[in-house]
């Protein structure tokens, strides 16, 4: 490890989590809901001097306020960690800041349309089918190491026009940015270093061999002058999609199979009323949201009465909103038929999730495929199911057993 990475802090446990919370305590990781319940009761707004001091907005008012507000805060940080270095890998348009936010969206937007993903759907459900396949004859499996992470893997890839069979690697990348990441610039670097090199191999080769997929969409695509995007800004999107539609959206599979394992009566009536299955949906995106972003303040404001300085990141919990009792009745109950939802786990402001259409389907489509073929299963009580740290949680070991207990 080099002196960089070596220098960056120890976390010492947390032993006052309103005053100095940490999202990367191994308590934070395994049981979020009940520290997020405690900093909310304290403070609509709570402060850390961890990872050079960060403020978390407890409250769904607080976290949309700070989504909404991009003057007094900026995107190009998405991830708190422990050092700043200056920001030399920006992947638009979720680094952006208006003016330049609206145009890097906009590319972005077409692929991911309703119709798009009808299109995409069938790949999706072979690829469910294909995963269960290797494991159903065993009765037990891995949901996470087996099925859940290589299905956006394997559709984002696809839609890429970049072979399937590279998921292994966009995995190892990912730990590297949003776990590893976070306390060890080292692996952070490599991992951009390594994706950036794979993608400018593909990029090259598309200037002379254009294709109908998602990277030459980018390459042919004009700026708000009419210009071609440049090869570093196809690069950071390129990053962005494969980072974004992977991660987060395995995660969110991961923790509804999680849910339905440990929850027979749901998974009952998701089977007996598959009509139920867009609102279970949108109820098991609320209640597991994967995704927790980051800003940095760069002017002093207030959020809901609270003050804040500049100098400051702040981690923005679209999780931790969407468990607000004052918003969703029952917060911490999924009620699978809820009828009034309106969720931020696709974040709230200019910065929504371009790609939640897909993030939906592939949820949708995972859930109804595994059901269909494995309509019974619960967790295997003699193994452990461990959670990521970090920005994304999701479960990364998800043993099952399928059949009926006995």
């Amino acid at each position: 490890m080099s002196d960089t990475a070596s220098i960056l802090p120890e976390h010492p446990p947390v032993l006052d989590w309103i005053h100095d919370f940490d999202h990367t305590d191994p308590r934070w990781t395994e049981n979020p809901f009940p520290i997020w319940e405690k900093l909310r009761a304290a403070s609509p707004v709570v402060h850390t001097d961890r990872f050079l001091g960060c403020y978390m907005p407890t409250t769904y008012q607080a976290v949309k306020e700070i989504a909404y507000d991009t003057e007094h805060f900026s995107s190009r940080r998405v991830i708190v960690r422990d050092v700043r270095p200056d920001v030399a890998n920006p992947a638009p348009p979720i680094t952006s800041d208006p003016p330049e936010h609206k145009p890097a969206k906009q590319v972005l937007l077409p692929p991911f349309t309703p119709d798009a993903m009808k299109k995409l759907e069938p790949r999706v459900r072979a690829i469910c089918n294909e995963l269960i396949d290797e494991f159903i004859a065993d009765g037990k499996c891995d949901a996470a190491a087996r099925y859940t992470k290589h299905i956006p893997v394997r559709a984002i890839a696809h839609m890429l026009g970049i072979p399937e069979k590279d998921g292994e690697l966009f995995i190892k990348w990912i730990h590297g940015i949003l776990e590893l990441g976070i306390k060890d610039n080292d692996a952070l670097m490599s991992a951009i270093q390594e994706m950036s090199g794979y993608f400018a191999g593909h990029i090259e080769y598309r200037k002379t061999h254009p294709t109908d997929d998602l990277i030459s969409t980018l390459m042919m695509a004009r700026d708000k002058n009419g210009q071609p995007l440049s090869d570093q800004h196809v690069m950071g999107s390129l990053r962005l999609l494969l980072i974004a539609g992977i991660d987060t959206t395995w995660s969110a599979i991961g923790s509804s199979l999680w849910h339905l394992a440990k929850t027979p009566g749901d998974r009952a009536r998701l089977v007996a009323e598959p009509e139920l299955m867009p609102t279970a949906v949108e109820e098991l995106l609320r209640a597991y949201s994967p995704v927790t972003m980051a800003r940095e303040v760069m002017k002093e404001t207030t959020i809901s009465g609270c003050p804040v300085k500049p100098g400051n990141m702040v981690l923005l919990s679209f999780p931790a909103a969407n468990r607000d009792p004052a918003v969703f009745p029952d917060a911490d109950t999924v009620v699978i038929d809820r009828k009034e939802n309106r969720h931020a786990a696709f974040g709230l402001g200019i910065h929504r999730c371009v790609g939640s259409n897909l993030a939906r389907m592939e949820m949708t489509v995972a859930i109804e495929e595994w059901l269909k073929r494995i309509p019974d299963f619960r967790l295997d009580p003699a193994d452990k199911v461990t959670w990521s740290e970090g920005t994304v949680r999701g479960p990364r070991q998800l043993p099952m057993l399928f059949g009926k207990a006995a």
